[in-house]
């Protein structure tokens, strides 16, 4: 009996994942421990490795959306027969219920193409996106070493196709599936927007002392290695005040306003494919060298595709920057059922009065968002405050 592949189940709260990339094509060997397929869920990516060594055979295309347990494949071991037809897919609390239907597998669903009689080379994510364009990779000519064809050969491919299938004077583009991390910021966004009533202030921060400090944490603890940002700087701030300041640090849970216990701080970290939130857990009683340390390592586990489902759980606030990108101020989405989110904008060269005289100083705008069931202007108000008053005295912060 060949060993069936499962779609992993990641965490108590996985309630279905997507197959996003098969690492071995169908029909070629594998050694037990090496990468399998790639699982992306609604948190968190993440790769799977083969549990045995045998002939893969996949049962679902990439791109194909499970709930936990459901059976993705087969390995087959070297000295099994391969039917044509390949067994049916069980849910893996059913396997002791045995099952003799078969079925087969729809041509899309195992993307093994042939030219001249042999299997097309090329490269998972092209044969990834030559699914989704409704493309034959036999009729691709690879770039790629001995002739693989790469991603870029499908892209041309589409481009090609769209352009001589468009009526002259129709508009032209690209269709992208609404899937995977996409599909879920798409649904939780707009959640968030209907079933919480948001609002959002803003509130100048004079920065000059911050900057100062920055500069000094940045020389001292160079040959650590550690580069404190500002956004670490306002993520200890906001900390610091979330302990001051409990009506925000809290959620709408029913019928009831719950106040969490600790100050659990999530990072906003923007990817190519959409944004994820790795938290910093009891950022509130961490010193900022430790809060600047583990947010890098959080925002590089992030990029890297290495966050685990311990990282992106348990926020209790969130904290957003755009500074990086030149902006001064936006108006953050609650990251549901969190009670706040602050945005971090840039700084800039701005003005403050000293009896009647101005004066050249560094700024920054902050961006607090708020559920307004949960609380009020004037305690949301009085958060931002504390927040901007650990800003401007930022010596608080290393005590």
């Amino acid at each position: 009996m060949p060993a069936e592949i499962y779609l992993v189940k990641v965490g108590m709260t996985m309630h279905e994942g997507t197959v996003e990339e098969w690492y071995v094509p169908d029909g070629e060997r594998v050694e037990a421990g090496a990468l399998l397929y790639r699982l992306e869920t609604e948190k968190v990516n993440l790769d799977v490795d083969a549990e045995t060594t045998g002939i893969v055979k996949h049962l679902v295309a990439e791109g194909t959306t499970l709930e936990p347990g459901d059976v993705v494949g087969y390995i087959y071991a070297d000295d099994e027969t391969i039917p044509d037809v390949l067994p049916a897919a069980r849910r893996k609390r059913d396997i002791v219920a045995q099952d003799d239907a078969a079925v087969t597998p729809k041509a899309e669903t195992k993307p093994v193409p042939a030219r001249s009689g042999k299997r097309v080379a090329a490269s998972p994510v092209a044969r990834k996106l030559a699914s989704e364009l409704g493309i034959d990779l036999a009729t691709v000519t690879g770039t790629g070493p001995r002739g693989r064809i790469t991603k870029e050969d499908v892209q041309q491919a589409g481009e090609q196709a769209a352009t001589s299938s468009t009526p002259a004077g129709e508009p032209t583009g690209e269709s992208i599936p609404l899937r995977g991390m996409r599909k879920t910021i798409a649904e939780r966004m707009h959640a968030s927007l209907r079933d919480s009533a948001q609002l959002t202030m803003d509130m100048e921060v004079a920065m000059d002392d911050a900057v100062k400090l920055r500069q000094g944490l940045i020389a001292e603890w160079e040959s650590e290695g550690i580069r404190a940002t500002y956004t670490d700087l306002v993520i200890v701030a906001a900390a610091r005040a979330l302990t001051r300041h409990p009506a925000m640090n809290a959620a709408l849970v029913g019928d009831s306003i719950s106040r969490f216990e600790h100050v659990h701080v999530g990072i906003a970290v923007a990817l190519a494919e959409g944004l994820i939130v790795p938290v910093i857990k009891d950022a509130g009683d961490k010193p900022l060298k430790q809060v600047a340390v583990e947010s890098a390592e959080l925002a590089k586990r992030a990029r890297d595709g290495a966050l685990s489902l311990t990282d992106v759980e348990g926020g209790t606030f969130t904290v957003t920057s755009l500074g990086m990108y030149g902006v001064d101020t936006f108006t953050p989405i609650l990251n549901t059922p969190e009670a706040g989110i602050l945005g971090v904008g840039r700084i800039y060269d701005g003005l403050r009065w000293d009896d009647d005289t101005p004066r050249k100083t560094a700024m920054m705008r902050l961006s607090l968002t708020w559920d307004h069931r949960v609380l009020d202007g004037a305690p949301a108000a009085e958060f931002l405050a504390t927040v901007r008053a650990y800003l401007e005295a930022p010596f608080r912060l290393l005590v």
